[in-house]
């Protein structure tokens, strides 16, 4: 019994080396970096989210002005406050402006956080979509390829294993088609993205970049 399991066994391991040998293996690689680089869609999509970043930076340093000039404002009551020659009913009047202010300039950094916040995660998702979008673009490409040319295997080249160590170690440069992956991508027609809708308040930019400035001091 023991002997007749390890026959079949062995056959079934044979089997597909059979299989094999009878037919050659095609095998393809592509270099999706490369792909995904000189795609003339990625240039376009990568310019868009630096509009979408540089417009956010503008609109956050525009608030942060005003936060300081409101915060310069306070400071100012402040020291006027101090002054002996006051009288007691500017004091007081100066002492309620100037906790109104207060109030106001802390209403103004919540703002400005939940729109650094809510900015950041906007910019991100819209990076996401494009990348994920090209990406499947790239892969409809390559597999149109596969159907036309019949081939058992294709791997990225530029993909390291979890190791640090290319999945890849070696192959033949005619089995590369990344040049013909690439031109057919920037034959097809481009197509705008659409633009991303929210009814949240717009922020700045993404962890990706660089972030535009770290919140004002609180007075």
């Amino acid at each position: 019994m023991k002997k007749s399991l390890l026959l079949a066994a062995a056959a079934a391991l044979v089997l597909p080396v059979a299989g094999f040998a009878q037919g050659a293996l095609k095998v393809g690689t592509v270099d999706m970096n490369r792909a995904f680089k000189e795609y003339n869609k990625t240039k376009d999509s990568e310019k868009k989210i630096n509009e979408a970043k540089d417009a956010a930076k503008k609109e956050y340093d525009d608030r942060a002005e005003n936060y300081k000039k409101a915060l310069e404002e306070i400071n100012k009551l402040s020291q006027q406050l101090e002054a002996p020659a006051l009288s007691a009913d500017a004091k007081t009047a100066k002492a309620k402006e100037r906790d109104e202010k207060i109030a106001s300039i802390k209403n103004m950094e919540r703002e400005i956080n939940e729109f650094r916040q809510t900015r950041e995660q906007q910019l991100q998702q819209q990076a996401m979509r494009m990348r994920e979008n090209i990406i499947k673009e790239i892969t409809d490409i390559i597999m149109e390829r596969v159907k036309t040319t019949s081939y058992d295997l294709v791997f990225d080249k530029s993909g390291p294993s979890m190791n640090g160590v290319p999945v890849l170690i070696y192959s033949k440069d005619s089995a590369d088609f990344t040049t013909d992956v690439i031109t057919a991508l920037n034959k097809k027609p481009v197509t705008a993205d659409k633009p991303t809708t929210t009814t949240e308040k717009p922020a700045t930019s993404p962890a990706a970049a660089t972030s535009p400035a770290s919140s004002p001091k609180k007075p």
